[in-house]
């Protein structure tokens, strides 16, 4: 008869167990449609826009509360319109317009780039792409109907020449924002990039005096029309945040600050952030900190312009 009971007793037990399992999985059930049931605090548009007689595909985030505005500018390489960054931006208050590259996923046009044979980092091609970023910010400006918001440029790696190049054609452009971006000539920064060869130990078993050396008397592999940010830059006078990763194998850091410093020294509003343990990929490392920096500092842009 105990046993019996004994038994009677754990089928109960058990029961309770089974009923609240049930209760808590539902309950999750619950939360998670009721959390993918919230809105996102940003709408989305896809556009289409012309550039030097050819279309260009991208998607306009726009926040519910807009800070600040930006249209994201490419690095090297086959690049469509970078929606996850885009997204993370819009959820911080920060419009974008991002577009697949000329040639690229939807935008007509021709790629140029050593996937298919071609340079994309001669003076043409940069000043081609500084065209498709001035007719992009048109189109954001345009969208937004408030000149209010301030609209700057953002993007990593060879945007950084390309983002000055923009903002010296198009006056709606307030600030700059880059990540690992050269503040030397295209072939100084060619020349850096062969010498560490990707050796992500570089850093290990070189100077900077090694470097330096190598970056500005080492023979040019390549014979092209040349592009000097400096010279651009020192012409702005918006303000611009450069943030560089102390282990940078692509870009010679330090000389690209000393650049900076001697514009700061003229007046120029130019700040930068350095990231010592850091390479090349400021924007998007496990570091959350470079992006969180450049985010806080755009959207202080927006409250300085307000004051004004």
């Amino acid at each position: 008869m105990k046993t019996i009971n004994k038994l009677a007793d754990k089928s109960n037990v058990n029961t309770k167990q089974f009923c609240r399992n049930i209760l808590l999985i539902l309950f999750l059930f619950s939360t998670v449609g009721h959390i993918l049931a919230i809105p996102p605090n940003f709408t989305t548009k896809n556009i289409k826009f012309l550039s030097e007689g050819d279309s260009l595909s991208g998607t306009i985030f726009k926040p519910d509360h807009i800070s600040a505005a930006v249209v994201i500018i490419h690095g090297s390489g086959q690049e469509k319109r970078m929606t996850e960054f885009a997204t993370l931006l819009a959820k911080n208050g920060i419009a974008v317009l991002t577009y697949d590259k000329r040639g690229v996923g939807e935008s007509a046009g021709i790629y140029a780039g050593p996937e298919v044979g071609t340079n994309n980092v001669d003076s043409t091609n940069l000043n081609l792409l500084s065209l498709d970023a001035s007719a992009a910010v048109n189109v954001l400006s345009k969208y937004l109907s408030n000149n209010q918001i301030p609209i700057g440029l953002i993007g990593g790696s060879q945007a950084g020449w390309i983002i000055p190049l923009t903002a010296e054609k198009n006056k709606k452009v307030k600030f700059m924002t880059i990540f690992s971006g050269a503040l030397i000539t295209v072939k100084e920064q060619l020349r850096f990039q062969f010498y560490t060869n990707g050796n992500a130990s570089f850093w290990d078993t070189h100077t900077e005096e090694d470097a330096r050396k190598h970056t500005m008397t080492d023979p040019d592999k390549y014979e092209f029309t040349d592009t000097d940010p400096v010279g651009v830059l020192s012409k702005l006078s918006i303000p611009g945040l450069w943030i560089f990763g102390g282990k940078d194998i692509q870009v010679p850091v330090n000389l690209s600050i000393e650049h900076l410093n001697t514009l700061k020294s003229k007046g120029k509003r130019y700040e930068y952030k350095l990231f010592p343990t850091l390479g090349h990929n400021t924007a998007f490392s496990k570091d959350e900190e470079p992006m969180k920096e450049a985010i806080k500092w755009m959207k202080n842009i927006s409250k300085v312009k307000a004051k004004h």
